[in-house]
């Protein structure tokens, strides 16, 4: 029996991380409104008490959980921008980064793409991947100056092109027939032979006309 103590007497930032850990995976599961203190409580082996002593409540754990995977997936896209280059290797890059992150972290992107009243405040997923345009967006004004396009169009393609990336994560999330390797190829051939192929002046073809 004192062994047994032993082994689960826990220092305060152990039990507070083992908190964590129960509650990601709950709210993965479960999203915020399946999940109850009762029952992060009872899978980490300690009473309601102790996760209100290290969290508060419910909306704080969440709080804290939402946080940690917004700044991982954060670092990671940034990191993958941040090294400059060919906007092919930038597309390529992106993609692998948050198909890399999803790969590694399924719960934290499940809770990320999930709406719920906490992360509101504490940030979504969209909000995110808005941030992240913002970057490309400036890389692209530059190439698209470079080419002699639109430049004040480089906003809107931002948007589009994260879009299908973080879009294409999301379906990748449950349909894992194919490596990442291959969705990120895939989501470059569409992206990059879109871009390099635009047209300075588009249009939307009449009604009944034959697209150009």
């Amino acid at each position: 029996m004192a062994s047994e103590l032993k082994r689960t007497r826990m220092s305060a930032q152990e039990r507070r991380e083992q908190l964590l850990d129960v509650s990601r995976r709950l709210f993965a599961a479960k999203g915020f409104e399946g999940t109850s203190v009762e029952e992060i409580a009872a899978q980490s082996g300690v009473s309601k008490p102790i996760v209100y002593e290290h969290f508060g409540g419910k909306e704080g754990m969440y709080a804290v959980v939402v946080d940690r995977e917004t700044r991982a997936l954060t670092d990671a896209l940034s990191g993958a921008l941040a090294k400059g280059g060919h906007p092919k290797l930038l597309v390529e890059r992106t993609a692998l980064a948050l198909l890399g992150y999803i790969e590694e972290n399924e719960d934290g992107f499940r809770i990320l793409v999930r709406d719920s009243p906490v992360a509101q405040a504490t940030g979504t997923f969209s909000s995110l991947i808005g941030d992240v345009a913002t970057q490309v967006e400036h890389m692209l004004a530059d190439q698209f100056r470079r080419r002699r396009l639109d430049a004040e169009a480089a906003p809107i393609y931002a948007q589009m092109l994260v879009g299908m990336v973080a879009l294409t994560g999301q379906y990748w999330l449950d349909a894992r027939e194919l490596d990442k390797s291959v969705v990120a190829a895939h989501l470059v051939n569409l992206a990059w032979f879109g871009l390099s192929e635009l047209r300075r002046d588009p249009h939307i073809a009449s009604a009944g006309a034959s697209p150009a």
